[in-house]
């Protein structure tokens, strides 16, 4: 019998590396889309002009690190290029690039931010360096030391040796002490255009033997939001799932972002007024687990993109894929301006709304009706403001719009006119006129066959008499008030009825004066209703409203959550202190 022996095999296994960090860039020139500081700082580097003390600010995943690090490369570089670059080749670059140089020096102040970890630090600062000129310390999220460690840091960051450069990172800017900025050379780092990432993700592609289209890299490089980090980790992740082969259907798919094709679909369901294809398709949208507010904040997005299609010099404003183009100058070439800009206003309306509607499903299908009606009622009929109306036996009509110049959608009506020739009266349509319009109509003894197409016939009936009854400034409270018990299940708006009734000035003009945006945001849509309520509980039609903002009054009254916040913090310091210490954001 043959003994039995193990037969132990040994694989190879390469460690993997995130591609975060594998194509990190290591020179200034490999830095995707912050040109204009990289030149400044090799400007500087080369011409010796270095500050002591450098504060590099922006966005999440736009290289504030990573510059820092190459920036602390370069300065002690002993063999620096004629552009200002490392060389990679002396003992100082090889240290930095095995990561075992003593001259650079980095701190995560989220961790450590104590004043005993600056003390350390300061200590630590009085060593000179071994190898090179300078000793670069990086402190990373800098805006996390607490008050007492800033101001330990005051004086060495003010007056540092000559060997020493700091070079503080932050995302949050605003949280750093004015004495701490005013010590430091500022550096605003800018998210990263959609065009940049994709050209680096394709570079990263054709390294790794990956096949990506350009359409698929945009949606990833959209999604990342300015971020270079995030781009190339939504990169690995699309890799992980489709393997050597990206295709546009596995991102939108895997990265749940809705598909261009829906927001063309239900452009094309709006132009043909199909309110039955709009609704199917958005129930579709829900179905595929979409949030409705996410729709609709990209089909404003949709509407934005198709009005920057139109015109050749707007174009390069359009951030998707040239495939993606095509479709949308396809589309904006069958979208009427009006109609585009409509739908816009409609749609911001609706994403302002979402929040505080209680059916928010109906709010938007209600969105949906509405823009299907554009094209039907505004812009196929005829234009009425430019109509000549004739000058005997006929009507004198006068029309009005608003600053848009685009009416909103009128209702139909019917009424029965009554004609003294014997015939018996037959039903006309009649086209109320919608808010913002006035059209005055004077009658005349006969109809013709001409004005068979005069949307208002001309009647005998007489117009109601106008109410003027006179009231004074009880009467207006008592109106006001019986109109705000009618809406108490809206309390906001029920609060600035109550808190601010309207004062009675000359010619039955009542004057409101709100605080702030928000209530003029809550009240402005009610204006009109109330106006009528007024002219109804008083007898009075002159009555009109003339609302005032005046941010004095709410001075000592807090009305947005961000309000009563800060109210709150200015009665009690101590909560303040809560707040910056532990880094506390308001949640609402």
């Amino acid at each position: 019998m043959l003994p039995l022996r193990s037969n132990f095999i040994l694989f190879n296994m390469e460690h993997y590396i995130v591609s975060a960090r594998k194509y990190r860039p290591m020179d200034f020139h490999s830095v995707v889309g912050q040109q204009a500081l990289t030149a400044t700082l090799k400007n500087a580097i080369t011409t010796n002009h270095l500050a002591h003390a450098y504060l590099f600010c922006g966005p999440r995943g736009v290289g504030k690190t990573t510059c820092a690090r190459i920036f602390a490369k370069t300065i002690n570089c002993s063999e620096r290029t004629p552009e200002g670059e490392a060389c990679n080749t002396c003992p100082s670059c090889c240290g930095f690039n095995e990561q075992r140089s003593f001259n650079i020096h980095e701190l995560d102040a989220a961790s450590n931010n104590s004043v005993d970890d600056i003390r350390s630090l300061v200590e630590q600062v009085r060593i000179p360096p071994q190898i090179g000129k300078y000793s670069v310390y990086i402190i990373d999220e800098v805006h996390m030391l607490s008050a007492a460690a800033f101001n330990a840091f005051l004086k060495t960051l003010e007056e540092p040796p000559a060997h020493a450069i700091f070079v503080l990172a932050t995302t949050e800017k605003h949280k750093i002490i004015p004495t701490i900025l005013s010590r430091c050379q500022i550096y605003d780092f800018n998210r990263i255009k959609v065009t940049d990432m994709v050209t680096y993700l394709q570079y990263i592609a054709s390294q790794e033997h990956i096949d990506a289209p350009a359409e698929a890299l945009n949606v990833i490089a959209q999604k990342a939001d300015g971020a270079m980090r995030d781009a190339l980790s939504i990169f690995d992740q699309m890799v992980s799932f489709c393997g050597n082969r990206i295709t546009y259907q596995a991102v939108i798919e895997n990265l749940n972002v809705l598909d261009y094709d829906y927001y063309f679909k239900m452009v094309d369901a709006f132009l043909q007024n199909n309110v039955t294809a709009a609704l199917l398709l958005f129930n579709d949208i829900i179905n595929s687990g979409f949030e409705a507010q996410h729709f609709v904040s990209g089909l404003a997005s949709h509407m934005r993109d198709l009005l920057v299609s139109r015109d050749a010099v707007t174009l390069p404003l359009l951030e998707v894929g040239a495939a993606i183009v095509e479709q949308y100058s396809a589309q904006a070439q069958h979208c009427p301006v009006p109609f585009i800009y409509r739908a816009l206003a409609i749609a911001n309306q609706c994403d302002l709304a979402y929040r505080t509607a209680k059916n928010k499903r109906l709010l938007v299908e209600l969105m949906l009706i509405e823009l299907c009606q554009i094209t039907g009622t505004e812009l196929h009929k005829p234009d009425d403001s430019k109509r000549i109306a004739p000058v005997n036996n006929q009507l004198d009509g006068t029309l009005s719009t608003d600053k848009s110049g685009v009416p909103p959608p009128a209702p139909q009506a019917t009424v029965k006119p009554q004609v003294d020739n014997g015939t018996p009266p037959q039903a006309v349509p009649l086209v109320a006129p919608p808010r913002g319009v006035s059209i005055q109509i004077t009658p005349t003894a006969s109809v013709s066959e001409k004005q068979a197409a005069v949307p208002v016939p001309a009647t005998d009936t007489p117009a109601a008499p106008k109410r003027e009854q006179p009231f004074d400034q009880s009467q207006l409270l008592g109106a006001w008030q019986a109109y705000a018990d009618q809406i108490k299940e809206q309390p906001h708006l029920y609060n600035t009825l109550c808190n601010f009734p309207p004062q009675l000035v000359a010619n039955n003009v009542c004057q409101v004066k709100l605080a702030n945006h928000n209530q003029m945001n809550e009240f402005m849509p009610r204006r009109q209703s109330i106006e009528q309520w007024l002219a109804d509980t008083l007898e009075n039609d002159a009555v009109t409203l003339e609302i005032i903002l005046d941010t004095s009054l709410g001075k000592e009254m807090a009305f947005a959550p961000e309000e009563k916040l800060a109210l709150m913090m200015k009665k009690n310091p101590g909560l303040k202190r809560f707040n910056d210490t532990f880094g506390l954001e308001l949640e609402f």
